[in-house]
């Protein structure tokens, strides 16, 4: 079990994660988990990380174009930096509940680091061939598949339960964020000076992370008990989530909406260019606009303080309509528009499923689950890409675009219904000061007013 901190000197007697002089913060503070001093040097690292991984992103993508002239080549690497986290990710969560996890995550980080540096050398230098792009984008896959869920994991030993849906929050609107800047400084970078600098800058970015952990005082995370090394850990955590209709429900609706409404790459690329023939520009616009409404979810999200299913669940099924909505948009700057509630909305879906799977498992299994889950949602847009690219090439980009939301909004109604059924609830319909109203109630209090 988890303990406040300073619980390697005294176990704290109570089973909320925190001490009795913990204190409280209000749970509709915006950036409530900054005031914890372990998660602010955390963050602040992240900021500069997550900046240099974005530029690698693209400077990676540019570089290979330019050795190789093949998209193909560009989706190899792509799918090279996905592939382990889709074969050893599971095995990532089983190390990583075994594992401490602040020292696990200097090592990772500083892996990828010298990954970049490695990438940023040969390509500086002149040396740099494709299948260099290969084995670093392979070696950076390796290392994300112990990192993410570490980091994912981590989180909660540095704020706390009461903390932890506002971090996990925050986490996500500083990857959006950096996701607007980085790009942006890339092409700087590449168009100024070359793709080695970019590369360059993220292995340097890594020094932010790791200064960062270094800096932590251990005394003051919140301890979690390791799993102990033994057999048949995987099938542990696996039967464990198959027994826990509250973590099971929320991956398959992560894996539905992961695998076919996700997929923007193709979606926007598609209706830029075949529908509304406005070019890359639009392209860009439409990623711009989404990016700033998934910035707006994820504060949002740290606003609200609560991860409750209902959230969830009426978060996916808005991001499935508004994927059907913006499918007909007559024009470019009405579809460009409905992108800003739309990144809302993606974006609420993933913070709620994160934190409630977080906050609802056993620390000692939470690797394990933190990892299934990433696996599915990481894993999810590069199997279903060949699918929505099939059927918006087949049927169009706006028949693609409403069958991802179509499915998106069916899974999350339907498994709103599983829940609320296990949960004993059934669906009530009536009206308050002349207003239609939907909600499930008990079914003891339907059949009590039916009485009455």
């Amino acid at each position: 079990m988890s303990t406040g901190p300073g619980a390697d000197s005294a176990p704290a007697p109570n089973t909320h994660d925190t001490t009795p002089d913990d204190p409280v913060e209000p749970k509709s503070s915006m950036f409530s988990s900054l005031k914890v001093r372990n998660y602010r040097l955390f963050f602040m690292g992240q900021v500069v990380s997550n900046t240099g991984t974005w530029m690698q992103r693209i400077a990676q993508d540019w570089l290979v174009l330019s050795l190789t002239g093949s998209s193909t080549a560009v989706g190899i690497t792509t799918a090279l930096q996905f592939l382990p986290m889709l074969l050893f990710g599971l095995y990532g969560g089983v190390l990583v509940d075994r594992l401490p996890r602040r020292p696990t995550l200097l090592v990772t980080q500083t892996a990828m680091g010298l990954t970049g540096l490695a990438l940023a050398f040969l390509t500086i230098t002149g040396h740099v061939e494709v299948w260099h792009v290969y084995v670093a984008a392979f070696a950076m896959g390796l290392a994300t598949v112990v990192d993410n869920p570490a980091r994912q994991s981590f989180v909660s030993e540095m704020v706390g339960p009461d903390q932890l849906q506002n971090a996990v929050s925050l986490n996500s609107a500083n990857f959006q964020s950096a996701r607007l800047i980085g790009p942006a400084v890339a092409g700087v970078l590449i168009t100024g000076v070359g793709t080695g600098w970019a590369f360059l800058f993220n292995g340097l970015s890594f020094v932010a992370p790791i200064t960062g952990l270094l800096l932590m005082r251990p005394r003051e995370l919140y301890v979690v008990e390791r799993a102990p090394r033994g057999k048949g850990q995987l099938r542990e955590g696996l039967r464990y989530v198959a027994g826990r209709p509250d973590l099971i429900w929320p991956i398959v609706l992560v894996g539905f909406t992961g695998t076919f409404a996700f997929n923007f790459p193709v979606y926007l690329s598609a209706f830029a260019d075949d529908v509304f023939h406005a070019g890359a520009g639009s392209y860009s616009l439409f990623n711009t606009v989404m990016a700033v409404g998934s910035v707006a979810g994820a504060l949002l999200a740290a606003r609200r303080g609560t991860a409750k299913m209902r959230v969830l669940i009426a978060a996916a099924v808005a991001f499935g309509v508004l994927e059907v909505v913006a499918s007909l948009a007559p024009s470019v700057w009405l579809f460009a528009l409905l992108m800003a509630p739309l990144g809302i909305t993606a974006m609420t879906v993933n913070v709620t499923a994160n934190t409630s799977i977080q906050m609802a498992t056993d620390p000692a299994m939470r690797g394990r689950v933190v990892s299934l889950f990433m696996m599915v949602f990481l894993g999810g847009s590069p199997v279903g890409a060949p699918i929505v690219g099939w059927i918006t090439d087949t049927y169009g980009a706006r028949v693609g675009f409403a069958v991802g939301g179509t499915i998106a909004a069916t899974a999350a109604t339907v498994i709103g219904l599983i829940l609320a059924r296990a949960g004993g609830l059934r669906l009530s319909v009536g009206w308050n000061r002349g207003h239609p109203v939907v909600r499930f109630v008990p079914r003891e209090r339907e059949e009590l007013a039916t009485v009455a």
